[in-house]
This record gives structure tokens, sequence and C-alpha cells, in this order.
């Protein structure tokens, strides 16, 4: 037993350990390491239109392939992160970017979301306030009985205490 938890916590240590495998193939690296490093930057937050819910950093797909490469020449040309980037918008589309920009057609993408969560919020206040009024006006001690309803509940009660009496 001891034997199969120590190879057991050798192969979770192994796997925590080893580095997260990417797509990024050796021919593609850059020499320069910053250059890569900014290559790398820009590949983590552009989808891959293949596997769409994916960057082109982690994707294997020949389009994520030749869409890395392209940022690399972009980067090699001089060009900033800013035009690499709208390189790409202007060619592939919003689309290629996994955290869309702030503007007028992306609004609704970034409104959306809080706005859910605050209705959704207000409805459950609004939900929670009258379960507590319902609540409040179905408590006894705020109701008061007519004179004829209370009559009949004692009478009812009495009914109820012959018949116990008598069996």
């Amino acid at each position: 037993m001891r034997k199969l938890i120590a190879i057991l916590t050798i192969v979770l240590l192994a796997a925590f350990a080893a580095p997260a495998a990417f797509a990024v193939q050796p021919d593609e690296i850059m020499g320069d390491p910053a250059k890569e490093a900014r290559a790398r930057d820009l590949s983590r937050e552009l989808r891959c239109m293949v596997c769409q819910n994916q960057s082109i950093d982690d994707s294997e797909a020949p389009l994520a392939r030749d869409l890395r490469l392209l940022v690399r020449e972009r980067i090699a040309a001089g060009d900033s992160d800013n035009q690499v980037m709208d390189f790409l918008v202007a060619r592939y589309g919003e689309f290629v970017l996994l955290k869309p920009r702030v503007n007028q057609h992306t609004l609704v993408l970034w409104l959306l979301p809080p706005l859910a969560l605050a209705g959704g919020g207000l409805a459950l206040w609004l939900h929670n306030r009258r379960r507590q009024r319902s609540a409040g006006s179905g408590d006894p001690s705020l109701q008061h009985l007519t004179e004829e309803e209370e009559a009949r509940i004692d009478r009812l009660i009495a009914a109820e205490s012959a018949r116990e009496n008598r069996a």
C-alpha cells in the first residue's frame, strides 16, 4: 500500500511540475526572447477560428499555426502590439479576439452580464420582500377573528373534546 501511495504521489507531482504543453512548434519560435514573449502574449488573446474557444497559442489547428506565424511576421516587421491586433481584426473581424474590445458594436456583450446580475439580484430582493409580507400577514397573532368565527371554533373544539371523552 505504501508503494502505491508513493507511486501516485510521484506521478501527481510530475504531472503538476511538468510545463504546460503549447501548440507552438520549435520552428515558430523567434530568436529574440522579448519578441517571442510579445508574440506569445498576443497569441493568447487571439481566437482560433477552427477551435473557436481556444487561443491560437493553445491550438494545434493549421489555421492557428498560420495566425501564429503571421503574428510573428508582423512583430519582426516592427509592428507594435496594437498594430498587430488591428491588422488581424481588419483581416478577420472582431471575432478573432478572445476578449472583444469595448465599442458601440460590442457594448451589449459587456453590459449584458452585469445588467443580468443586477436584474437577478433585484428579482430576488423583490421576491424576498413579498415572502416576508405574506408571512407577516399569515401570522395568527396579527389576524383578528370575527365573533362568529370565534364561536364556530369554540363549538368545533367542544365537539372534538366530547368525542375524545367518549372514546
